[in-house]
């Protein structure tokens, strides 16, 4: 029995704590033509699962809610259950699909069962068609759930047959079991943590010194508890969701970097700067000046190679904190609003947020299961209406090659981030075989213009790109002496 870490049981609480609330992740994959036959996309899965066992575990949760619930294997996993089809009447265009991610995404994974699903949509134009996949956040955050995506697809469009060892699941622990497991666990961390605070209570000094290095970051997270004008970017949000998209070119972004300043990172989110100007000037809300958009940028804190990918330990758990950016929205030049982004980000790594942010999580796996639920709960509603953070935007790099699924090569993949109240817009960055994808989230009532705000950040990308783009000296016009 592997227990829940806290981080991903507060994933859990948050989306109890709210109805409208649905906290999956998830990817619109659209892939070459025609689409698999239902057997052969279930014999490719099937072959892959060993390499991601939690996708055959579903949650168990502990009588009384003692401890954090257990990831135990279901004993009536069937592949055929979540992989799903549907189709679209052909030829289905942009937003048709759009339209039909917005519904899939709307409805909650069943608790019961493993919580993911994957839906071929058959009907694209140009005998297209996508694979959309959902997988609750307490499975996987955005880095981990592109692992996955890199696990369930080949690297060519032939790959050899992979040896499937049998799978045989393990007995679905008793209520005595869960109860019992839960008091050990119980008195094995109440002995732990009594020695650990006991280890640093004997070396006063040391943690003078950790106090001193995490406190620049919790006086910079501290500072993001002031409000700040929301507009209509925050308030009650319905479970239905709306869905649209942004494309850009990889090496294009990469120009805007070298020309103008900044990381790639920047370059993305000045782009989504200049999406929420355009989507606030359309709304007729004021963009003054100082106008900003504070964002929760989330940030992975797994370990990484020299190369900066992060390596794998074979767990596709939760390991982020999280940054909290103001986007200048109230800058009318493009450049100056990523010369701004540029220098707050550099500015906001020297702080230590997202170390001070880690270190918070981690003090929450010292409470008691029970008073983590009720405060994840109380927490979730004190952030109605608070008007501290008005989005959230997560930026994750992909593969930068081509991946196949049955033969077929995935054309481009967009990425999808759950919203909750009181954040009514999210937008996820996904970078895959030489282009930037950019996935925007709404809610259906309030937020339907989400495509506003999707083809803003196309118009930004392009200003930043004129900018950075030499200008052609113009040829001066011949003169001649005398007449004809």
């Amino acid at each position: 029995m592997d227990r829940m870490s806290p981080l991903d049981t507060s994933f859990l609480h948050i989306e109890d704590s709210d109805r409208a609330v649905s906290l999956h992740i998830g990817s619109i994959g659209i892939f070459e033509g025609p689409p698999p036959s239902h057997d052969a996309l279930a014999h490719t899965m099937e072959q892959r699962l060993a390499q991601v066992p939690r996708c055959r575990q579903r949650v168990e949760f502990v009588p009384f809610g003692l401890e954090r619930p257990l990831w135990v294997d279901d004993e009536d996993f069937s592949v055929d259950y979540h992989l799903r089809r549907t189709a679209l009447p052909a030829p289905a265009g942009t937003a048709e699909l759009r339209r039909l991610v917005g519904r899939l995404m709307s409805q909650r994974l069943d608790r019961t069962k493993p919580l993911w699903e994957m839906w071929v949509v058959e009907g694209l134009a140009d005998q297209q068609w996508a694979l959309v996949t959902k997988v609750h956040h307490c499975m996987v955050d955005g880095v981990s759930g592109a692992e996955i995506l890199a696990v369930l697809l080949d690297v060519t469009p032939d790959p050899p047959e992979v040896e499937a060892p049998p799978w045989v699941p393990s007995r679905t622990p008793s209520r005595r079991d869960l109860v019992l497991g839960a008091a050990r666990d119980l008195s094995f961390d109440s002995y732990e943590r009594v020695r650990l605070l006991s280890a640093q209570l004997r070396r006063p000094s040391r943690v003078l010194e950790q106090v001193r290095g995490l406190l620049p970051g919790l006086l910079s997270l501290g500072g993001v508890a002031t409000s700040a004008s929301t507009g209509g970017l925050t308030g009650p949000i319905t479970p239905h969701r709306e869905y649209a998209w942004a494309d850009a070119s990889l090496d294009d972004v990469k120009q805007i970097r070298r020309a103008l300043g900044g990381t790639v990172n920047d370059v993305v989110l000045a782009a989504v700067a200049g999406g929420f100007r355009h989507l606030l000037v359309e709304r007729g809300e004021d963009v003054r000046a100082d106008r900003v958009v504070r964002t929760l940028v989330p940030v992975s804190v797994r370990a990484t190679r020299p190369d900066g990918a992060a390596t794998h330990d074979g767990s596709f758990d939760n390991r982020i904190s999280a940054m909290f950016a103001e986007l200048p929205v109230g800058l009318v030049d493009p450049v100056e609003r990523l010369g701004a982004i540029t220098a707050q980000l550099a500015g906001l790594k020297e702080s230590g947020q997202a170390v001070a942010g880690e270190a918070l999580t981690a003090l929450t796996g010292f409470a008691p299961p029970a008073l983590l639920a009720l405060g994840m709960r109380v927490a979730a509603r004190a952030v109605q209406g608070s008007g501290t953070v008005h989005t959230v935007t997560t930026n994750v790099p992909g593969p930068q090659l081509p991946l196949y699924s049955c033969g077929r090569r995935m054309l481009r993949a967009y990425p999808y981030v759950p919203i909750a109240a009181p954040l009514r817009t999210g937008v996820a960055i996904f970078s895959y075989d030489g282009m930037v994808t950019f996935g925007v989230t709404g809610d259906h009532e309030v937020s339907r213009d989400v495509d506003v705000l999707a083809t803003g950040i196309e118009l930004t990308l392009s200003a930043l790109l004129s900018a950075a783009t030499p200008k052609k000296p113009k040829k001066k016009a011949a003169t001649g002496k005398g007449g004809a």
